[in-house]
């Protein structure tokens, strides 16, 4: 279960390529979707059909009819808890080994929290949806820490000091065991982006093994999502999973596909190269500057970029 502000989404991508690489059949829900919103859904990399989308959604919003009906339900269920039923209904019925799930939206009272997950992933925390989680970073880390479980297991790493105070006294408080993903994010050296747009691999000291770690995801600050998928991945080899090994980790890390995170669309004729990215609160934009920043010095000095900027009207506009 992944929460957090910026880079759930990504590292969820990155632990479900790790178990897929791996042998085990692997579930993944995430929000929001780009194009379709079967891509929410997906079992082994594949979006949910059609077929199954519009039967489980016939399933899920006749039972909440039903409930509500029989006054077992106060309401109808929101768009998001009706999908996230829909998700769960769909794995139960496909008995994945192992399912990533990404957090809609804060923590403690999001749809995807009833469950009693093996490993609880909190990536990094900023100011995002005020209105409902809280005014400061503080505030909004609390929401995300509750996703953790007592005696349960938490990967995450430092951040924001009054980010970091909140998590360290909710691990504490209930008595869950912190796996710090620090180990896992290469020297501040390196690497440094190529003209590709990739990151240069590097070499990192995992179960007993060196691998050499290439994740199509560019940007440093990707670093820690891959860093905190690793650290998942090797807990979950250390809880019994044999199947998670240093060459399956490696292999999961290059197999991600996480479209939209500063994608780079090559040029082609007539066409100029696009880079795509959904940074959408102050804290992905600083992201979304400094790799472009990165790149564009890497690639050519000077060259003129035109940006095209959409956002909700809810967001922090001027900050971004």
């Amino acid at each position: 279960l992944v929460a957090g502000t910026n880079g759930k989404g990504s590292t969820a991508a990155t632990l479900a390529s790790i178990l897929q690489a791996s042998g085990l059949k692997t579930g993944l829900y995430t929000s929001p979707h780009l194009i379709r919103i079967n891509e929410r859904i997906c079992l082994n990399g594949e979006p949910i059909a059609d077929d199954d989308f519009a039967l489980l959604h016939d399933v899920v919003d006749r039972t909440a009819e039903r409930l509500v009906g029989e006054g077992d339900l106060p309401w109808h269920p929101s768009f998001f808890e009706t999908l996230t039923a829909m998700a769960f209904e769909y794995f139960a019925r496909n008995h994945p080994d192992m399912v990533v799930l990404e957090v809609g939206m804060g923590g403690r009272l999001d749809a995807t929290n009833v469950v009693e997950p093996l490993l609880s992933i909190i990536t990094d925390i900023a100011l995002d949806h005020q209105k409902y989680l809280g005014s400061t970073v503080a505030e909004i880390a609390r929401e995300k820490a509750g996703i953790i479980r007592p005696g349960g297991v938490v990967v995450t790493l430092p951040q924001l000091p009054e980010a970091n105070d909140v998590i360290g006294n909710a691990i504490l408080n209930a008595g869950a065991r912190a796996v710090n993903a620090v180990p896992y994010v290469p020297l501040s050296s390196g690497p440094w982006p190529v003209a590709s747009g990739q990151w240069q691999p590097y070499a990192l000291d995992l179960i007993g093994e060196t691998i050499q770690v290439e994740s199509p995801l560019v940007g440093r600050h990707q670093l820690r999502n891959v860093a905190l998928a690793i650290a998942a991945a090797e807990e979950l080899h250390n809880q019994g999973m044999a199947r998670i090994t240093p060459e399956t980790i490696a292999q999961g890390i290059r197999q991600t596909h996480w479209p939209g995170r500063f994608q780079v669309v090559p040029a082609t004729g007539d066409n100029p190269e696009y880079v795509l990215d959904v940074a959408h609160n102050p804290a992905g934009a600083w992201a979304l500057r400094s790799t472009l920043s990165a790149a564009c010095r890497d690639l050519e000095n000077g060259r003129e970029i035109t940006m095209v900027f959409g956002v909700m009207r809810d967001k922090a506009i001027r900050e971004i």
